[in-house]
């Protein structure tokens, strides 16, 4: 018997049968969306708190994923009960819902479109501990060297505020130019987007950094001042409240600190998803945004909610693949359902804002012939 992964305290050994709705899924579609990790050479791998994507033989597993067809969801609902034990999270979970806007966009500045996504700065990097100055605050994520051309230490980067007020204008980092401003902001929140431009081009963003300053949900302040309910805070209903309070609008952005740079995607085609965090295209409905420093990306969850699925109209309950992350997800019992492309999955993913429940599917180990030790 060949040792199973370290499991953390707040994972719970369970079985296929008492997941709610497991029975009712289309385990093809699963399958063909964790497909995308075993035919990109190094993207299944393990790391992060949760090491055990590394256990087994990774390739005997896509091996036996690609063999077993991607349009059986018995022979692969099969495939995912023999080479996999599912583990409950045990903490109170929470789902919400994003989704690809599609815009009109000018590469060029005009009066009808005058908004700026932003490309990301020169010297703009992640802190890590190789590069962490003595004093840096713990809540910034991002900085920016000092000395572009000697790459020497690090500068804390301008806020959304003071991105609003013209601290980057001289850098001439405008990529794309949008006409309203709460479609923009709401572009930051959602990380990508698909442009239709006003030569007849179509153009395609994704997040390419961040200011590093931290993230606050700006539905949620209103909550706290009273404004109305969570109920009332869906994408719908924030976008109404901004519509009913121009005034108040800008005020409410700045206190949103984190900004978030962009580039234009080209590596996938328009019939494809966005790409994610994973370097993956986002599949509709299957891809989980998660923190990746709970979940690794590859990692397969079973996520039940309370909601309707956008789908079937029954329970939400699928297997879904951990592909992308965001600002607003933190946590082992957080997730972000990718709802899909355009206006109708905007209206579905800002409606969702549920309890849920997180299962994470561990690898069964191999033995010394490469089979999967089922005890």
């Amino acid at each position: 018997m060949v040792p199973g992964p370290q499991i953390p305290d707040h994972l719970e050994e369970t079985a296929f049968a008492d997941l709610p709705g497991w029975i009712r899924d289309d385990h093809a579609q699963a399958l063909r969306s964790f497909l995308r990790f075993c035919e990109t050479p190094g993207a299944l791998g393990g790391g992060g708190a949760f090491p055990f994507l590394a256990a087994g033989d990774l390739g005997s597993l896509c091996e036996q994923a690609r063999e077993t067809g991607r349009d059986k969801p018995e022979a692969a609902r099969e495939f995912f009960e023999s080479r996999f034990t599912p583990y409950r999270i045990v903490r109170k979970g929470f789902v919400t819902g994003y989704f690809e806007p599609e815009l009109k966009a000018s590469r060029e500045r005009t009066a009808d479109f005058p908004v700026p996504l932003h490309r990301k700065p020169d010297g703009l990097e992640t802190v890590t501990d190789a590069n962490r100055p003595a004093d840096w605050p713990d809540h910034l994520s991002h900085g920016r060297q000092r000395d572009r051309q000697t790459g020497e230490g690090l500068a804390e980067m301008p806020d959304r505020g003071a991105i609003m007020d013209g601290a980057l204008d001289n850098e001439h980092l405008e990529l794309v130019w949008l006409a309203d401003p709460v479609d923009a902001f709401l572009v930051h929140v959602q990380g990508s987007a698909r442009l239709r431009l006003t030569d007849g081009s179509v153009m395609r963003v994704g997040y390419a950094g961040k200011s590093g300053h931290p993230y606050t949900g700006i539905a949620r302040l209103l909550v706290q001042r009273g404004e109305g309910t969570p109920e009332d805070f869906t994408m719908s209903g924030l976008r109404s409240w901004l519509a009913r309070h121009p005034d108040r609008r800008d005020a409410l952005f700045r206190e949103n600190r984190s900004y978030i740079f962009f580039r234009e995607v080209t590596e996938v085609g328009p019939e494809q998803g966005p790409v994610g965090g994973a370097g993956l295209p986002l599949t509709a409905g299957r891809s989980l945004a998660v923190d990746p420093g709970h979940i690794p990306y590859g990692t397969l969850v079973f996520v039940d909610a309370e909601l309707d699925d956008f789908d079937s109209g029954g329970a939400f309950a699928r297997l879904m693949v951990a592909d992308d992350t965001g600002s607003a997800i933190r946590g082992a019992a957080r997730g972000d359902i990718f709802v899909g492309s355009g206006t109708s999955a905007g209206e579905i993913a800002g409606e969702i804002r549920h309890a849920a429940g997180f299962t994470v599917l561990v690898p069964n180990p191999v033995d010394a012939r490469g089979t999967a030790a089922m005890d």
